[in-house]
């Protein structure tokens, strides 16, 4: 090759005269001739044939030539090196790639292939051809081809580049998805986790899981993502808003999961016949892949706008990630089983309702603790005495398994008989001791015993009596007609846990209108590596920071006081003596399409009766409406409206009955009707929260009067 004796000195900057960054500019320039190579003109002609080919390449490819391997490239390797380009052109690769070429796989096998003759093929490996390198660094496969002249001697190296296909990357993606996937409970979470990596990973523009609904003869339900779809932080939260269809459904999906059989169409109308709305129309490509698991049917689709060959990398990756899908189903479904034995338990053991008195408000709140799994230990109650007193307490049975909730559930009941025969709290804690210990004896157990809190409220001498055993102090909110409103523990002895030593004992305070107990579990203010004195000084200032007394309202501000998580449940019971007795009412709202069109009339018309004012009952109104859809679209069941209004503040619930067909943990921030209902609630109320239980969760609002 002609200029290859003899070394002539390489340009340290572009070729002169190339204005142009095109490389064919670039290369038949006739500065070459200042490199050792000489003048293009003047190369072999079998080279410049090479140079010819590389040139017109839609393909990456650059030839390093001569002894110092100058790199010669093409416009599609000019866009990978980036604003290398155009000094990289004629200089060695050494330079251009100072920082990198001397790392093993980088450049000593361009150097090896010019040596030995011998052409090398890198699978998937992270060449860093930008200046700038990236920490998600592309991958790339490369092929490194001997390049000789007319007489057969190697005179160069030709380099094909290409970046690896986008179906490997999301192969390599596959491990976050698992992990992601291991850390689902129940189908709404798979179903959140599946549709989002498949919408990202591949791009699509519509994504789909189905699942059946278990049981023989069991229909489908099926949940979809579309691309652009608006979906906020909030709306992740919620449980997915899943389609219903009979044993027979037609979908794609379903018939993927019904046969076990994947489908892929390149082009058509495959959502034609069971279209939602234009988003399916216009999907023309899909894929359906059966989840492949033994106990539960379902299937992942993969959607797009045009026509779309489906290659053999993409069809594994879907059959990969339907395998993980598949996994992490039968786990959520298992999950999901114990998890609803666990609740109906639970459900058995708490009471049904709540006393409703003309000056005595009273709200509880349970929330299982991290794992939800298991039944717990902890109870609440409340009730009339004869004496016209009402009966408050709370508990915590030791042990988070169905006997300890078997245990609780005879616990609470022998309270209530005790109580309802002697409702002095020190002696039915008393006999609730000689119980306990013989529930002990009998399961040949010292590790049985319970803590509790147990009250009676005197209405008419305005006094509240306490007794506890081993339990946190109760606290009590006091609000003056003027003043502040503060809060403190009430300094009853606690004395040992019933079952191991508990002895009698006492304490009697006042507790006058616009006071408010609050009942809770140890839940509330425990937390690793924080002081049980730090959680309830916390709890305190909570407490009596909040907007108002109202009992729902104290829960919700109970529960989310200590921050950080708890592995224990959670249990709160708030008691508020009004200062003046409220009004209420409530409405079943059936699970139609018309009932907040119903809700609206009765709101309006209930609240007009009572003379509220206009502006509230305006606000009140549209908030219960977005309340009541949310309830009918994530719950799928009937719903229950419950009006309080009080001299001071209007409070507002809508309660369901679980979630749609599986079970889910509320949270008090993760109200939202598609992102619309959490800003409506929180510009037009002054308070708002949900409150989970056992039997379905309940979201309110409290919306404070204007004075007289």
């Amino acid at each position: 090759m002609p200029g290859t004796v003899g070394r002539v000195p390489t340009p340290s900057g572009p070729l002169p005269g190339t204005a142009v960054p095109g490389t064919a500019t670039v290369v038949g320039h006739p500065r070459w001739g200042a490199t050792a190579l000489g003048p293009y003109e003047s190369w072999d002609p079998a080279v410049r044939a090479t140079v010819e080919v590389v040139l017109a390449s839609p393909a990456p490819m650059a030839l390093h030539l001569g002894a110092e391997l100058l790199l010669l490239y093409n416009d599609a390797y000019a866009d990978l090196i980036g604003d290398r380009h155009p000094d990289a052109m004629g200089r060695p690769p050494t330079e251009v790639f100072a920082e990198v070429w001397q790392r093993p796989g980088v450049g000593d096998v361009v150097e090896q292939t010019y040596r030995t003759g011998v052409a090398v093929l890198d699978r998937e490996i992270p060449l860093p051809l930008h200046a700038a390198v990236a920490l998600d660094q592309p991958v790339y496969t490369r092929a490194c081809s001997p390049v000789r002249d007319s007489h057969g001697r190697v005179v160069g190296v030709l380099s094909v580049v290409a970046e690896t296909s986008p179906a490997t990357r999301q192969l390599q993606g596959l491990s976050d998805f698992a992990a992601a996937l291991a850390g689902t409970l129940t189908l709404d979470d798979v179903a959140r986790v599946a549709l989002r990596y498949a919408i990202t990973s591949f791009d699509a523009d519509r994504v789909s899981f189905a699942v059946d609904d278990g049981g023989g003869g069991a229909g489908w339900r099926m949940v979809r993502r579309v691309r652009g779809e608006l979906v906020d932080e909030a709306d992740e939260r919620l449980p997915p808003l899943w389609r219903r269809g009979p044993a027979g459904w037609s979908a794609p999906a379903v018939v993927s999961a019904r046969t076990g059989q994947a489908s892929f169409i390149d082009d058509g109308q495959p959502l034609y016949e069971i279209a939602a709305d234009r988003h399916d129309q216009k999907i023309r490509a899909l894929a359906a892949v059966p989840l492949r698991a033994s106990v539960v049917r379902g299937a992942l689709t993969v959607g797009y706008r045009s026509a779309h060959p489906w290659s053999a990398a993409e069809r594994a990756l879907l059959a990969a990630s339907a395998e993980l899908i598949g996994q992490a189903t039968e786990r959520a479904r298992r999950f999901e089983t114990q998890h609803g034995t666990a609740q109906l338990l639970q459900r058995s053991m708490l009471p049904e309702n709540l006393p409703v008195l003309p000056r005595l408000r009273i709200a509880a709140r349970y929330d299982p603790g991290v794992d939800g799994n298991a039944a717990g230990g902890d109870f609440y109650d409340a009730f009339v005495l004869p004496t016209g007193d009402l009966g408050v307490v709370l508990g915590d049975v030791a042990g988070h398994d169905v006997q300890a909730a078997a245990r609780m559930g005879q616990v609470r009941a022998a309270l209530r008989a005790l109580a309802l025969n002697d409702p002095r709290p020190d002696q039915v804690l008393a006999g609730l001791d000689r119980l306990v210990g013989s529930l002990g004896t009998e399961a040949g157990t010292y590790e049985l015993f319970v803590t509790v809190a147990f009250g009676v409220i005197d209405v008419g001498r305005e006094e509240l009596t306490l007794a506890s055993a081993g339990h946190p102090a109760p606290l009590v909110r006091r609000c003056g007609p003027t003043g502040e409103p503060t809060a403190e523990y009430v300094d009853v002895p606690s004395g040992a846990p019933l079952g191991i030593g508990y002895r009698a004992a006492t304490r009697t305070v006042a507790f006058s209108p616009g006071d408010t107990l609050l009942l809770f579990s140890d839940g509330v203010v425990e937390r690793r590596r924080h002081g049980l004195s730090d959680g309830l000084e916390r709890l305190a200032e909570s407490v009596a920071g909040a907007p108002s007394g109202d009992p729902r309202s104290l829960c919700a501000v109970a529960s989310a006081a200590v921050p950080g998580a708890t592995e224990d449940d959670v249990a709160v019971l708030a008691v508020e003596y009004a200062v003046r007795p409220s009004r209420s009412a409530r409405m079943e709202v059936p699970a139609e399409p018309t009932a907040p069109s119903r809700v609206r009339h009765w709101m309006t018309a209930q609240l007009t009766e009572w003379e509220v004012a206009e502006s509230v009952i305006g606000a009140a109104v549209l908030c219960t409406s977005e309340l009541t859809t949310n309830a009918l679209l994530h719950a799928g069941t009937a719903a229950r409206v419950e009006v309080d209004l009080s001299p001071e503040r209007l409070l507002v619930s809508v309660a369901d009955s679980g979630s749609r067909g599986t079970v889910t943990r509320a949270r008090t921030e993760t109200l939202s009707s598609r992102g619309r209902g959490l800003g409506l609630i929180e510009e037009l109320s002054d308070a708002w929260g949900t409150d989970p239980t056992v039997r379905g969760s309940t979201v309110w609002f409290e919306i404070l009067l204007p004075s007289a």
